[in-house]
C-alpha cells in the first residue's frame, strides 16, 4: 500500500491544527505596506488585525513555485504520493498554479479543487486524513472530494464595508449608501463564487438570514441530522460576539455540536475585522 500524504494550506487550517492532524501546510503570503510576510511563520494573527485596523494597503498572494514545490519535494521524501488541498479555485489562482507545478511529478502529487475556503475546508483535509487511513490512493481521495465539492456553503455576514470597498469588491457610492443606512451584507461562498446573498439592517435578521440559508442548504443536501452534517461557525479573530453566536447555532439546530474556527486572514483582509459566519457541510460517506 503506497504511503499518501495530504498538504494544504492556512486558507482553512492553522499551523498548529495541522500539526494535529499530521498534515503539511503551505503558509499564505500577503503583502503589507510593500513588504512580504508569511502566516504563521512571520505574521501572527494579532500583527494582522493590528495592520488591517491601522488601515494598512493589505494584498493577499499565491504562494509561489518554490515554496509549493520544495515542501512536495521534501515531503516526497518519506511518502510515495500526495494529496494537494488547496484554496477553491474560484477565489485564488492556486489551484490552477499548482495543478501546472504537478505536472513534473509524474502521477505522484494529485491537486484537489474541493471549491472551499474556511471551516468546510479544514473539513476536506480531514475527510482526506481519514481517507488515507483507509487505504485510499491519492487519486482515488481526489475523486471522492471533488464529487463532494457542492455538498458544503458558508454565509458570512460583514460588519463594515470598508474593506469591501479598497478591495474592489463593490463600489465607493454603494459603501457610503450603506454605511449610512447601517446594511450588513451577507456574502455566500458556495462552489467557485463568493457572491452577495442578503443586505440586512440589524445583527438579530442576519442572523435569522443565515439560519435560513443554512436550512435551505440543509434540504437541498438531502441532509438533516448531525450524523449527516457537520454545522460550522466562524468569526474574525476575537470576535466579541463569538461565544454567543455558537450559543444561537446550536440553540437553533438542537442535537448539534458546533465546530468553530476563526476566519482565515485572506478571507478576513477583504471582509474586515467583524466577520461573523457559519457553514454546513455533508458528511463524507464512503
Amino acid at each position: 500500500m503506497k504511503k499518501v500524504a495530504v498538504v494544504t494550506d492556512t486558507s482553512g487550517i492553522t499551523l498548529e491544527e495541522a500539526k494535529k492532524l499530521g498534515v503539511f501546510v503551505v503558509s499564505m503570503p500577503f503583502t503589507i505596506d510593500g513588504l512580504d510576510y508569511l502566516e504563521g511563520v512571520d505574521l501572527s494573527t494579532e500583527e494582522f488585525y493590528e495592520k488591517l485596523n491601522s488601515d494598512a494597503d493589505i494584498f493577499t498572494s499565491q504562494p509561489s513555485a518554490g515554496m509549493v514545490m520544495d515542501l512536495w519535494d521534501k515531503v516526497l521524501k518519506e511518502y510515495d504520493e500526495i494529496v494537494h488541498i488547496p484554496l477553491s479555485s474560484g477565489l485564488s489562482g492556486s489551484y490552477a498554479n499548482a495543478c501546472i507545478y504537478a505536472m513534473d511529478y509524474d502521477g505522484r502529487v494529485q491537486v484537489v479543487d474541493v471549491q472551499r475556503v474556511s471551516v468546510p475546508q479544514k473539513a476536506a483535509v480531514e475527510d482526506a486524513v481519514y481517507l488515507v487511513g483507509t487505504g485510499k490512493s491519492a487519486d482515488e481521495i481526489k475523486e471522492i472530494l471533488e464529487k463532494e465539492q457542492s455538498n458544503s456553503s458558508i454565509y458570512v455576514m460583514v460588519e463594515t464595508l470598508k474593506h469591501l470597498k479598497k478591495g474592489g469588491r463593490i463600489t465607493p457610492a454603494a459603501a457610503a449608501i450603506g454605511t449610512v443606512l447601517h446594511i450588513k451584507p451577507i456574502l455566500q461562498i458556495h462552489g467557485k463564487q463568493l457572491d452577495a446573498y442578503a443586505k440586512v439592517r440589524s445583527m438579530a435578521k442576519a442572523k435569522q438570514t443565515i439560519f435560513k440559508a443554512l436550512e435551505q442548504e440543509m434540504d437541498r443536501m438531502g441532509v438533516s441530522s448531525p450524523e449527516e452534517v457537520r454545522l460550522q461557525a466562524a468569526c474574525s479573530y476575537g470576535y466579541e460576539g463569538r461565544e454567543q453566536w455558537i450559543h444561537d447555532l446550536e440553540e437553533h439546530f438542537p442535537g448539534f455540536q458546533v465546530e468553530y474556527n476563526d476566519l482565515p486572514l485572506n478571507l478576513t483582509c477583504h471582509i474586515g475585522p467583524g466577520g461573523m459566519g457559519a457553514a454546513v457541510t455533508k458528511r463524507l460517506n464512503v
